[in-house]
């Protein structure tokens, strides 16, 4: 299949004794499946792999996969960890899964030269087989990659598919179809309207975290009537400032914005809380702002 279109994150709930509530994570995916977003992805960011044991990355990893093959949904993989060993026995479970693709992050302790990136790559690849790779490549990352040399990587780990990163402007761009043309570009959520315009296959998505099925009806907009929908991107943006980027400026990480972006859509019962020692957007808080994303935001809750 092509890497593109809206991907929604699997978000996991915690129950009261910081155990995963896999009933939760079952009744938010069916949401999600049937909600009209073009796959579901787990072990992002907003996922918080970082704060998963092998074996909760191993259950998440295949009840996703279950829930999506009983809706005939696509879903992909993150096998993403700071060290480089626990990506690759990571890898080796989530292609067992059979995913239509398989996120990675490169190792996050220590900056990397740019062959050491290529041989982290090249052996993910090996053990990948032939699923495709999507690199995440977020602005946190300790090695941020630059479009020549993501136009390198590509040549050299041709599994390597599609980069998720932050975007850039138009000089940015411009690198990418010079440096990169294979590679499919995955923006943020609420750049996807303005992203597409410059070249942008889709998003894994924090629109979807505030409404998925809206985040899909977006996409079709996107594609149907662009200047429309940048509209509604200066609308979704606009949003944000005034409401999530102040919770980021105060210290909340993703997993807690995304999680109180879906606390805000109402559209699952996943809650705000997120594991220790990560700070958590109170309930109320969110609570308080889903009349103003209802009135501010129509398309997205039509």
């Amino acid at each position: 299949m092509t890497l593109d279109g809206v991907w929604a994150t699997a978000l996991v709930p915690w129950t009261t004794e910081d155990e995963v509530d896999l009933a939760r994570l079952r009744v938010q995916l069916r949401t999600l499946a049937a909600s009209g977003v073009d796959g579901i992805y787990a072990h992002g960011t907003a996922g918080e792999f970082h704060a998963l044991s092998a074996e909760e990355h191993r259950t998440v990893s295949e009840v996703v996969a279950e829930v999506c093959r009983d809706s005939g949904l696509p879903f992909q993989i993150g096998a993403n960890h700071m060290s480089a060993q626990t990506v690759l026995e990571r890898t080796r479970i989530a292609a067992a899964l059979a995913p239509v693709a398989i996120q990675v992050t490169l190792p996050d302790w220590l900056p990397l030269t740019t062959d050491e990136v290529l041989r982290f790559l090249e052996e993910v690849a090996a053990v990948a087989g032939p699923i495709p790779l999507v690199l995440y490549n977020p602005p946190h990352a300790k090695t941020l990659l630059t479009p020549d040399q993501l136009g390198l990587v590509a040549a050299r780990a041709p599994s390597l598919e599609a980069v998720k990163v932050a975007g850039g402007d138009d000089a940015w761009w411009a690198q990418m179809r010079r440096h990169a043309p294979s590679l499919a570009v995955f923006v943020p959520g609420h750049h996807l309207a303005s992203g597409y315009r410059r070249g942008a296959a889709g998003s894994y998505s924090n629109v979807a975290a505030l409404s998925p099925t809206g985040a899909a009806r977006w996409w079709r907009l996107i594609q149907e009537d662009l200047t429309a929908a940048e509209r509604v991107e200066a609308d979704i943006r606009s949003f944000f400032d005034d409401h999530i980027v102040p919770l980021q400026l105060s210290g909340y990480g993703p997993p807690a914005l995304d999680k109180a972006l879906a606390h805000i859509g109402g559209w699952c019962d996943t809650g705000t809380a997120v594991r220790w020692p990560a700070s958590a957007v109170p309930q109320a808080h969110a609570e308080e702002l889903r009349a103003e994303a209802r009135r501010r935001l129509p398309l997205l809750f039509t």
